[in-house]
């Protein structure tokens, strides 16, 4: 625009679905003697793509149109809300796109920016800051949890009897390296002593109600009889809870001033924490429950893992869950794998060691421990052994992960490429298989 005192020219990029496109000049505003407006935008199939970015990291164009035709599908015909896919390839985003609805009943627009409940994606980030303590010479990976945490120097596993099941002590110490691996024996109290765990009160990954520290819950989880002895079998469920605990007692600050100040700040990430500030309250996502019976609907407002999770922003604030506690954005998420990719850097910082990254993103099972075929864990992070026996394209070496909300993100070293697919949705995990198609949509468009 061009005023009596400066002459400026402003470039818009302005890119939606072409059916919906609109850009509206209004010619009345007084400040305005003109307006020239320089509008550079691709519309494919509904999404805008930037070929010449695309061309220069290996990706064809015309298909990957077919990945956004696909999610556009998925929320028109309610097998999506809506979702938030990014891909990175050389350090560079290179698709970030938002589809649907954040809320269907008031229809407001997914964006790039909304905010999700990321869950067990806590998980990675927190054996991160593990590794970091150990970085200092605060704690070794190999020692017993019992040296921080005294009450997990003697527990118990339940196990199968003729009565039920029977309660006996583990053979050996938890240590720190069996929470990075989920060797612990530890699961979410759902196994056949499940009963003790509703009694009490400490079942499933949602904690963030919990008027009380996470020091405070992992203590009393200690005492509870645990899925396995140590060691022997791969038992989804509290171990990087504990974590977080250990990470608390180490450094003397609670777990998210920890975060914030080592790995948030750092790697620029304003969006992620625990709990929702006011001013952000409009961005959080809305949850939803899929069954075949009733499509999606919306969760309830109150309750706990199957709800709103009003908790994340009314709660005690008390809680900071390891294994499941944060709130992330795409573009947060992205700067954390960026790291892990680049062998700890972020620009000209080093924040792990990329002998730290090595062992985090190596298979740390014993042969046959982890139980789906291809896959092996590393510290905090499956990985990919051999993605013949997998369904889906991809490459060996891969860093996966993904939260109880339907999240799922992965790390390609081999493409240099990483992926984030961000939906708000419970639902039992055999009914939905988006992620498979998302991420073949994307690997078939490589060159």
């Amino acid at each position: 625009y061009k005023t009596k005192k400066r002459n400026t020219i402003i470039t818009l990029k302005t890119c939606g679905e072409s059916h919906r496109f609109f850009f509206i000049i209004y010619n009345h505003m007084k400040i305005f003697k003109y307006i020239l407006v320089v509008l550079v935008c691709n519309i494919l199939n509904g999404q805008s793509l930037n070929s010449l970015t695309l061309k220069k990291n290996q990706f064809d164009y015309k298909r990957l149109s077919r990945l956004s035709n696909k999610l556009d599908e998925f929320s028109k015909k309610g097998i999506l809300p809506g979702s938030v896919v990014l891909i990175s390839k050389n350090d560079e985003i290179i698709y970030h796109e938002a589809f649907g609805f954040s809320d269907i009943d008031n229809q407001i627009p997914m964006k790039t920016n909304s905010i999700f409940r990321i869950a067990s994606q806590t998980k990675f980030i927190t054996a991160t800051a593990i590794m970091m303590l150990q970085e200092r010479g605060d704690l070794v990976i190999t020692e017993n949890v019992s040296k921080y945490i005294p009450e997990f120097k003697e527990t118990f596993v339940a196990k199968k009897s003729d009565n039920g099941y029977s309660i006996e002590p583990a053979e050996r110490e938890i240590t720190i390296i069996d929470l990075l691996t989920h060797t612990s024996g530890i699961g979410y109290g759902f196994g056949i002593a499940s009963e003790v765990w509703e009694d009490a009160g400490i079942q499933g990954f949602y904690l963030i109600n919990r008027n009380e520290s996470i020091v405070e819950t992992v203590k009393k989880i200690a005492k509870l009889p645990h899925e396995a002895h140590p060691g022997d079998e791969y038992v989804y469920g509290y171990s990087s809870d504990i974590l977080g605990a250990i990470v608390e007692v180490v450094s003397g600050n609670s777990f998210d001033v920890f975060l914030k100040e080592n790995l948030f700040d750092p790697l620029e990430m304003t969006d992620t924490s625990f709990y929702l500030p006011d001013s952000k309250k409009d961005r959080l996502t809305t949850v939803y429950i899929y069954s075949e019976d009733n499509g999606l609907k919306r969760a309830p407002n109150k309750g706990t893992f199957d709800s709103q999770g009003a908790h994340y922003i009314d709660g005690p604030k008390k809680s900071f869950s390891g294994g499941a506690g944060l709130l992330s954005t795409s573009s947060d998420y992205n700067k954390f794998l960026l790291m892990i990719l680049n062998e700890g850097k972020y620009g000209d910082l080093q924040i792990l060691s990329r002998k730290s990254i090595e062992i985090m993103t190596k298979d740390n099972l014993n042969e046959g421990v982890f139980p789906y075929a291809g896959m092996g864990h590393g510290l905090g992070v499956q990985v990919v052994n051999n993605r013949a026996k997998l369904s889906v394209l991809g490459s060996n070496g891969e860093l996966i992960g993904g939260g109880a909300y339907r999240t799922e993100y992965w790390v390609d070293p081999q493409e240099d490429l990483i992926g984030i697919i961000l939906v708000q949705i419970r639902e039992p995990q055999y009914l939905l298989r988006f992620h498979d198609t998302i991420k073949t949509l994307i690997y078939q468009a490589l060159k």
